[in-house]
């Protein structure tokens, strides 16, 4: 049995683990996890050392000749970079000029790349303590993503993509402490004023494109869990938030679809222009954060997208989603978002990163709510300095006021201020040592609960892969 096989049974083997036995002690599920970052690890190591040896062997090629075969080839390689490049989460599209950031291993037939990123952090909401809304905590949220690429004949673009995050053991069930932020539940009740953790498995996916012509491509797109044509890229998957470690405020308003159990989707892309609809499971993630829901397929979205030059990411996007929170069945919602992802490169290495957010999140027969994010990230050699600014709009029944103010609209504004810097690298890693404070505006009917301008505090060590050489 090769390495390949030996991990494909494996994950095999703890995926059926998790679906007959989800009553494992916690002590079992970290050796579990444990033993399979293990098994990844080693088969990126041994997959880099081949990939080496191989290349030490191969004779080097006269590139000074030219010849069409050749042009044609290097065409192919920029125009798969591009597409490389902008590929975000799920099916959307970050701008062609982006950065990565991941361990890339290259085969005869397969392009493998694995990133993420991991906070170690003191995270104090409410420092003033104005109210009992606040919390502290330390904690590590995190996720790491292996996507894997290979061409299928001349015309093919087979890619299969695993995200996965250990949120529930490392941030556990209640979440994390963040003021005003809502959304899922935890114990049957509704979480509030704290970020859930995100699934185990976040993204199974397979995504296949055909290439009719140079600029027309079909695009088909399955994923269990996956992420429907809905929203910009996730939030953790923008570079302009990337040393960011808490969800927005609106992330339910804008991209929290990026975990859904049952995805199918279709798109047309002509030139740098793409039309998308999904079919997908409307219901949020239940409180098991090991298992895999039931899909239902019955939401459905719409997304059009454009890149109209290497610096911008454009989409608009509407969706239907049946029933989406466990705790009111009843509830549906209509989603509406549009988005705006820039990047500029200079040439010295420095990046800036900007993205503008819009979501509308229109409960059906009961209100409608707003949610604008500005947030931008500047690279500056070893150093980062980002920010981001949101208005969100959320009910009395979203924070869990008293029933006299269930039906009320409120307006919440919040700036984030942070700063940090790479004091270590290691084998293409970095260590990065930030800080970050965010001051927040509620309403004036909120300030009996949450104070006049409460503030909060994080201090962390962040671990991520460096950026990769283009």
């Amino acid at each position: 049995m090769n390495l390949t096989q030996i991990i494909v049974k494996y994950l095999f083997d703890f995926v059926i683990v998790y679906q007959l036995k989800a009553k494992l002690d916690k002590v079992t599920v970290m050796i579990k996890y444990i033993l399979l970052l293990i098994i990844i690890s080693a088969a990126f190591l041994y997959s880099q050392e081949e990939h080496q040896h191989g290349k030490k062997g191969k004779k080097s090629v006269d590139t000074t000749k030219y010849s069409p075969h050749t042009e044609m080839e290097m065409q192919k390689k920029s125009h798969s970079d591009k597409m490389h490049n902008r590929h975000g989460s799920g099916t959307a599209w970050l701008p062609n000029n982006s950065p990565m950031y991941g361990y890339m291993i290259d085969t005869d037939s397969w392009n493998f790349m694995i990133h993420g990123n991991l906070f170690l952090r003191y995270n104090n909401q409410d420092i003033n303590r104005n109210s009992s809304r606040g919390d502290a905590k330390f904690d590590a949220p995190n996720w790491v993503m292996v996507m894997a690429r290979n061409n299928i004949s001349h015309s093919g673009l087979l890619r299969l993509t695993a995200m996965l995050s250990f949120d529930p053991v490392t941030v556990g069930g209640f979440g994390y402490p963040l003021l005003f932020q809502s959304g899922e539940t935890w114990k049957g009740k509704p979480l509030v004023d704290r970020q859930h953790p995100h699934d185990l498995f976040s993204e199974l996916s397979v995504e296949y494109t055909h290439s009719l012509s140079d600029d027309v491509d079909i695009i088909g797109y399955f994923g269990y869990p996956g992420e429907p044509a809905i929203g910009p890229v996730a939030f953790m998957h923008r570079t302009s938030t990337l040393n960011n470690p808490d969800a927005p405020l609106g992330h339910h308003w804008q991209d929290a679809t990026h975990i859904t159990f049952g995805v199918g989707t279709l798109g047309l892309k002509i030139h740098d222009y793409k039309l998308e609809g999904s079919l997908f499971t409307g219901r949020e993630p239940n409180e098991n954060r090991y298992n895999f829901d039931k899909p239902k397929f019955d939401s459905y979205s719409v997304r059009l997208s454009a890149n109209p030059t290497d610096e911008f990411a454009l989409q608009v996007s509407h969706a239907f989603l049946k029933s989406p929170e466990s705790i009111d069945p009843d509830e549906n919602i209509r989603k509406t978002t549009a988005s705006v992802i820039h990047n500029i490169n200079f040439i010295d290495g420095n990046i800036l990163s900007t993205s503008l957010v819009w979501g509308f999140n229109n409960v059906i027969d009961e209100h409608k709510e707003h949610s604008v994010l500005l947030e931008s990230n500047l690279k500056l050699h070893k150093t980062n300095l980002y920010g981001r600014f949101e208005w969100v709009q959320k009910s009395g029944d979203e924070l869990e006021l008293p029933d006299l103010l269930h039906d009320d609209i409120f307006d919440i504004t919040a700036v984030t201020l942070g700063a940090n810097y790479s004091f270590f690298s290691f084998n293409s890693t970095n260590l990065i040592f930030g800080l970050q404070g965010s001051i927040f505006q509620p309403d004036e009917m909120l300030i009996t609960y949450y104070g006049s301008n409460p503030l909060s505090l994080e201090v962390y060590l962040r671990v991520s892969p460096e950026m990769m050489m283009h």
